[in-house]
């Protein structure tokens, strides 16, 4: 119960850190967390110490625990990526992170071509076969699912452990856009065929066409933001 109570307040504080409305400088007590939220100490100071080693808060002596600006949060954890999201900056936020996947995406792709073994390769051809069928259903849940598959695997496929340690942030993306409506009803042909492009290049272990069709995706992306 403690668990469950100490990751609701860090969800609320950290929702508020990360909109802003707590804005950085400002404050927070164990024993106005106790009066705010109904909570004993043990559980206050657990959330803090959550908030703490996202770096959206620091201890101080005598002050409490203070708001840190943005520059000194944990971007990538996918926790913080998704109070993000659900905040009013959600756009600046996809444009910045779709600005990481048009930088390492296609890169990898292109270690995958060389990388990936047969398996990989086939499940990636597999799965983009299965975007199409998926967007033809409307079948949105499962077509989600499907594309963070997708992409997870060419960043694992590509062998490289930087470009791994990032599937848990594009696929929090994947899902963001989704959940906030930033997604189209059925994605668009130039998207599903650039996902078979990817998949087909992989497989025949051709680079840089591998390296050119992610970059049609998140072209695709990106444009999808400024319009």
């Amino acid at each position: 119960m403690a668990e469950v109570l100490h990751s609701g307040v860090t969800d609320v504080l950290g929702a508020e850190i990360t909109s802003g409305d707590l804005a950085p400088g400002a404050t927070l007590t164990l024993d106005g967390l106790q009066q705010r939220f109904g909570i004993s100490r043990t559980v206050a100071r657990e959330a803090m110490r959550g908030l703490e080693h996202l770096g959206l808060v620091t201890s101080k002596r005598r002050v409490g625990l203070v708001v840190r600006p943005a520059a000194d949060w944990a971007v990538f954890d996918p926790q913080v990526i998704r109070w993000r999201l659900a905040g009013p900056h959600r756009v600046a936020q996809l444009r910045s992170l779709t600005e990481l996947r048009a930088a390492v995406e296609p890169v990898a792709a292109a270690a995958a071509a060389q990388n990936a073994d047969g398996a990989q390769a086939d499940r990636l051809v597999a799965l983009a076969a299965r975007l199409r069928e998926l967007s033809e259903a409307g079948e949105s849940d499962d077509f989600l699912s499907a594309d963070i598959e997708f992409h997870r695997l060419i960043l694992t496929a590509s062998g490289n452990e930087m470009f791994g340690a990032l599937t848990d942030v594009v696929a929090e993306v994947l899902a963001g856009r989704t959940r906030h409506g930033l997604m189209p009803h059925h994605p668009h042909e130039e998207a599903l065929a650039a996902h078979e492009a990817v998949a087909a290049a992989i497989r025949a272990r051709d680079s840089g066409a591998a390296e050119r069709a992610m970059g049609r995706i998140t072209r695709e992306i990106r444009d999808a933001l400024t319009t």
